[in-house]
């Protein structure tokens, strides 16, 4: 007798392995439940009771995002355990700069075949990530869409929604001449410019397993290496210290991101030099023959987050995150505007 799923299995869809692998993953996906998660993994939609009593004014923020082509290398050097720390990561930095605590997260996977083992490796990573992250992954689709996407290829995004108390929200706003720029070490290139870091890799002739120049680090890692997470970093130092605003260097480097949080009075001014550029980012721009203004218009180039803190808190605010293990620097202070000039003054 024909199976009900037969027709959609012909079709390319194989209701049997997505179902398989849901239930393989139920484990690892409940992990990371938090006391607010109220369902399993399965449902409709994902239920969370929020607690409110240690906020006056709750808000919710909520933030969207992929990992690029980045995915890209991840099918060409064959790593998935770790990409899904990449998708965690890109979502939950973002809400982390508003001051808001990560809750819970959502995933979408699609593909055009559904290789569970695969499907599996980047969920183990999309858990650890949000572990790491201190929120629950809730729930998620698993699509598996026939003649989409090509052969061993598929598509990531992720959803995450903190919290934070109105009084707390981190916008920039009290940001004045005078206060510190705090780098928080990268570590590595995250997820962001991967459109030209791909191109640089395959002009460079280098494979995967070949050393990155100067280092003892084969290059499909050095290339691989997933983005860092603040969580505990901001969620440790937000309850004593002001932080009068922070930045996730994303997509535009620093040019375009910390004007993001500045006043329209302020300038940001950063001397180049004063934090630990890696070495992948030197390699980078030797291979293309770029310049550093160039450079920081893409990447991250070794500081992954800033932190605008009080003058007087300065040293507080480096030395609470060294002991953190966080490598960390005093990059620049905020000056005055001139006139309608670029808000982001490098010094090379």
């Amino acid at each position: 007798m024909a199976s009900r799923s037969d027709a959609y299995k012909a079709a390319g869809v194989d209701i049997d392995a997505a179902n398989d692998f849901i239930g393989r993953i139920k484990g690892m996906v409940g992990s990371t439940f938090t006391k607010g998660v109220v369902t399993d993994i399965g449902g409709f939609g994902g239920l969370f009771k929020l607690d409110l009593t240690q906020m006056d004014e709750p808000v919710l923020v909520a933030g969207a995002d992929g990992v690029g082509t980045k995915l890209k290398l991840a099918f060409a050097i064959g790593k998935h355990d770790t990409i899904g720390i990449d998708l965690v990561a890109m979502s939950v930095n973002d809400i982390l700069v508003q001051g808001a605590k990560p809750l819970f997260f959502l995933d979408y996977f699609a593909t055009g075949k559904l290789e569970t083992g695969v499907a599996e490796e980047v969920l183990s990573g999309i858990v650890e990530g949000c572990k790491i992250s201190g929120c629950a992954l809730l729930g998620g689709e698993t699509a598996e869409m026939p003649g989409f996407y090509a052969d061993g290829e598929y598509d990531l995004s992720g959803f995450c929604v903190g919290m934070v108390d109105n009084t707390k929200i981190v916008d920039g706003s009290s940001i004045t001449i005078g206060d510190s720029i705090i780098g928080l070490a990268s570590s590595g290139i995250h997820s962001n410019g991967y459109s030209l870091v791909r191109k640089l890799y395959d002009e460079s002739g280098l494979t995967a397993d070949d050393l990155l120049p100067g280092t003892d680090t084969k290059i499909g890692e050095a290339l691989m290496t997933p983005t860092k997470i603040y969580a505990d970093v901001v969620r440790s130092l937000s309850r004593d210290i002001e932080i009068k605003g922070m930045i996730h260097v994303t997509g535009g480097g620093f040019y375009d991101n910390l004007p993001r949080v500045l006043p329209n009075q302020v300038t940001a001014e950063i001397n180049f030099g004063s934090w630990d550029v890696l070495p992948v980012f030197n390699w980078m721009k030797e291979q293309g023959n770029l310049s550093w203004p160039e450079m920081l218009q893409i990447f991250n180039c070794g500081v992954g987050y800033i932190m605008i803190v009080k003058k007087d808190r300065e040293e507080d605010v480096l030395n609470r995150l060294r002991g953190m293990n966080i490598n960390s620097w005093k990059i620049g202070e905020t000056i005055a505007r001139d006139g309608d000039s670029e808000q982001v003054n490098v010094n090379f």
